[in-house]
């Protein structure tokens, strides 16, 4: 895989710097939905690309894993040091590379596919370093969530405008269907739904147990 030319120009974590009311609304929304797919699940092994500085994600399910790993170009001294995490402070492809050999129950990707110039070859690494019965989550921007994202950072000012100018796509579900499909995962285990008021969309996929 070749680093993406997205990996290349952004060298800082999303949540260095202050989020907005609507960026924090964005990730209570995303904690939620994460939740929901968790369940009553413990003791997992949990991977999240582009964890975010302070990893959000990854601590709301803490109680529930045994593992955090954690991707992202910088993470705050606060999550490094938590006992459970694992900071992997590379871009992604380098980051998989590394993992290569390693298996989890859980990996996440939120927010993060749309900036990909390899989504295919990133989810590809992905289902392979998911258990037999592990499961991959993914939240997207939908074409109708582009125009409120922009309008939010271009007009407003509202969120980070470097981080809608490193969108390289945004999904509905014919968009994230087939790249799912294209990656190795079965049209059977992959379930989609639209939240956040349809400007987002969320899978839930399961790898098979071949």
């Amino acid at each position: 895989m070749n680093l993406s030319e997205s990996d290349k120009i952004r060298r800082a974590s999303f949540g260095t710097n202050q989020l907005s009311f609507l960026d924090r609304f964005g990730i209570w929304l995303s904690r939620r939905a994460i939740i929901k797919q968790v369940g009553n699940r413990g003791e997992l092994s949990v991977l999240e690309l582009g964890c975010g500085y302070s990893a959000r994600n990854l601590l709301t399910i803490e109680d529930r894993a045994t593992k955090l790993v954690g991707v992202d170009f910088n993470l705050s001294t606060e999550v490094k040091n938590h006992p459970k995490f694992v900071p992997l402070e590379y871009p992604a492809v380098e980051a998989l590379e590394r993992l290569r050999g390693q298996k989890f129950d859980l990996i996440m990707i939120i927010s993060v596919l749309e900036h990909l110039d390899n989504p295919v070859d990133i989810l590809q690494s992905c289902r392979m370093l998911l258990n037999p019965r592990g499961v991959l989550l993914v939240n997207v921007p939908t074409w109708l969530g582009k125009i409120f994202l922009e309008f939010s950072a271009f007009r407003l000012g509202l969120s980070p405008k470097e981080e809608m100018d490193d969108h390289k796509m945004y999904y509905d579900k014919r968009d994230l269907w087939p790249v799912l499909v294209k990656s190795g995962f079965l049209p059977s285990n992959i379930n989609m739904y639209y939240h956040k008021f349809h400007l987002n969309l969320f899978a839930s996929v399961k790898v098979d147990s071949l």
